[in-house]
């Protein structure tokens, strides 16, 4: 297939234009600055277009003669309201690439609405969705925390479980979370390719465990010994600052982070089990590892 690719330089992106390459797809991307890809390994393997999702020509041409778009842009680190510029980005990328015949986006798994307060980043991945769908036939995968080498929240749980020999963590170190691995995803996301109708919302993930499990599980691994006591405080705000302290994440990413903890997240994974009976999600220790 023909398959535009957008969010190269993020953490999905670049590892997913590779895999399309071995499995003969040919590739374009949709990069604002072609040189940060110099330096990628399958560079002169894939077309490359120069601009960005907010430019409406640029978009034009890139879907031209395109079987199918990854739409994989996120800003995460975009201000107060990150809903604005990918609402804006989503809503001018819609418009432009109308016609072509398949859309896949990821999203972040929602918490229970029923008496929760929805982080605003989440909303907007999940707006993002809604506003693809709108216009174009669209499959989206909706995650909780990415399990892979490098990742955000590898990083995170990397940094709080190695650094104190004892962690006091806020209340949401309590709350389950449905984890994937990296492979998993780029399983699914390769899978939902070249399906003749859109699959709508599809939920992902393997079994759901809290935060204080995962580490738990971390040190283990790592043979280190770690007492992990939850406080009866939640204070994202506080929470971000020391998660950024014993991390390299930038602080705005670690508020993102501890705000989509606040509340347990589950998925319903059934659906995803019957669209791709193939993929059998690997434990989180096992992605760990």
């Amino acid at each position: 297939m023909k398959v535009l690719v957008t969010g190269v330089t993020g953490y999905i992106g670049g590892r997913l234009v590779p895999r399309l390459l071995d499995a003969g797809h040919a590739v374009r991307v949709l990069v604002r600055d072609p040189g940060r890809l110099e330096t990628r390994p399958w560079a002169d393997r894939v077309e490359m277009v120069g601009g960005a999702v907010e430019d409406s020509d640029v978009v034009s041409e890139a879907v031209k003669g395109m079987d199918a778009a990854y739409y994989l842009v996120q800003a995460m680190c975009s201000g107060p309201d990150p809903s604005h510029p990918d609402r804006i980005a989503a809503e001018r990328f819609s418009e432009a690439a109308v016609g072509i015949p398949q859309v896949i986006c990821v999203s972040g798994l929602l918490p229970d609405p029923a008496g929760k307060v929805i982080p605003p980043h989440l909303w907007s991945q999940a707006e993002v969705g809604e506003i693809l769908a709108s216009r174009l036939p669209t499959t989206e995968l909706r995650i909780g925390p990415l399990i892979g080498s490098g990742s955000a929240f590898f990083e995170m749980l990397q940094g709080i479980t190695e650094r104190p020999t004892v962690a006091f963590g806020p209340r949401w170190i309590r709350n389950h979370l449905q984890p994937i691995a990296l492979r998993d995803l780029l399983a699914y996301l390769m899978a939902a390719l070249g399906r003749d109708d859109a699959l709508g919302v599809i939920e992902l993930g393997s079994r759901p465990q809290s935060f204080r499990q995962m580490m738990r599980v971390y040190a283990h691994l790592r043979g280190i010994r770690r007492a992990v006591i939850p406080l009866p405080v939640s204070a994202p705000g506080l929470s971000a600052a020391w998660v950024g302290l014993v991390t390299p994440l930038p602080n705005c990413l670690c508020f993102r982070l501890v705000q989509g903890m606040g509340a347990p997240i589950k998925g319903q994974t059934k659906r995803s089990r019957q669209l791709f009976p193939e993929i059998n999600p690997i434990p989180f220790r096992e992605a760990l590892e």
